[in-house]
């Protein structure tokens, strides 16, 4: 499956480059026509190391929270990351009107780590009786968040500052704009190395302690890292919804549930699902462009509904654990299914 996903991500990588409204192609290029080759250098190589690197950072921060919550529903999107970056963005517009791509990013990383941590604190405290509660607590806190980051932006007319982080979008990657996405690959090969660690954690704090795991230092730097590779990913490209959500439960079907096994497959089926999404934005009102949230955004709610019936339906073992396998998020949904709470 790792060698079909890998070929698959290469033709459409290429095919990628030489879609768009300039005409660009091979003769071009190797006739040396130095208008495609600076729209080649500029623009289009940016924007799909832009894409590669959103991709896999997020559907791997997906699979990090899911894996740690063992919560099939959370994800960035689902565990106000994404909300909590946007605010911590408008903070560094109002407080350092003259921020840098970088200075804005320490406020988004900081702003998305915290509302993650709460987000992890206050599901921990409430017991529930069914795990699709809490990606929907989740939703509610994100709104919330959201609901604060709108009315600040309301209040000292930041609205329009603000509209370039609130929908996704690959059109204004530019060599010289971008590299900070490049941030998620040393966090996602952080991620593999410390991958056996959030498997364990993810049983339960005393599943860890027995097997001599600091319970609260890995839960905490895993979220942390999920936190930050959404965060980087939103201050370059926006807000793009459900692929934290989506990718990682459409890999676990076929791989199954460890992390490390599935990482690379997540990371490569990532790519191509957010490669694929901005070809169609790029292709179906030529030659005009869609933000590629709304293409993520229509794709992602159907797969979404389709994988919730899904686990609902057939996935209850995936979520039904014993008192010795409860992480953060699915404590109370192993009582609510008969289960014994620790």
């Amino acid at each position: 499956m790792t060698i079909v996903l890998f070929l698959v991500l290469l033709a459409l990588s290429v095919w990628s480059l030489f879609v768009g409204v300039i005409d660009v192609n091979l003769a071009g290029l190797f006739s040396g026509d130095l208008e495609q080759l600076k729209i080649f250098l500029i623009s289009r190589l940016p924007r799909l190391l832009a894409i590669l690197c959103t991709g896999v950072g997020m559907s791997v921060a997906g699979l990090i929270m899911q894996q740690l919550c063992m919560n099939k529903f959370v994800s960035p999107t689902t565990g106000a990351t994404i909300s909590s970056a946007q605010l911590g963005i408008l903070l560094a517009l109002l407080f350092m009107p003259g921020s840098t791509l970088w200075s804005r990013a320490l406020f988004a990383f900081a702003a998305a780590i915290l509302g993650t941590w709460v987000f992890v604190w206050f599901i921990q405290r409430i017991r529930f009786k069914d795990v699709v509660m809490v990606p929907l607590v989740g939703i509610m806190f994100g709104n919330v968040i959201g609901g604060i980051t709108n009315y600040l932006a309301y209040q000292f007319e930041m609205t329009q500052a603000l509209s370039s982080w609130l929908v996704g979008h690959f059109s204004l990657v530019v060599r010289g704009r971008f590299e900070l996405v490049y941030l998620a690959v040393p966090l996602v090969i952080l991620a593999f190395v410390f991958a056996n660690h959030f498997n364990i954690v993810g049983m339960g704090k005393d599943f860890s302690k027995n097997l001599g795991v600091h319970y609260n230092l890995v839960l905490f730097a895993g979220l942390s890292i999920a936190a930050m590779i959404t965060a980087s990913v939103v201050v370059v490209v926006g807000s793009i919804s459900y692929i934290g959500l989506i990718v990682p439960n459409v890999v676990a079907m076929f791989k199954g549930d460890r992390i490390r096994g599935t990482l690379v497959d997540t990371a490569l089926f990532g790519a191509i699902f957010v490669l694929g999404c901005d070809m169609i934005a790029r292709v179906v009102i030529a030659p005009y462009e869609l933000p590629i949230e709304l293409i993520v955004g229509i794709i992602g709610s159907v797969l979404f509904i389709g994988l919730l019936l899904y686990r609902l339906r057939h996935g209850r073992k995936a979520v039904r654990l014993g008192p010795a396998h409860t992480g953060p998020c699915a404590a109370a949904a192993a009582q609510g299914e008969g289960g014994n709470h620790p």
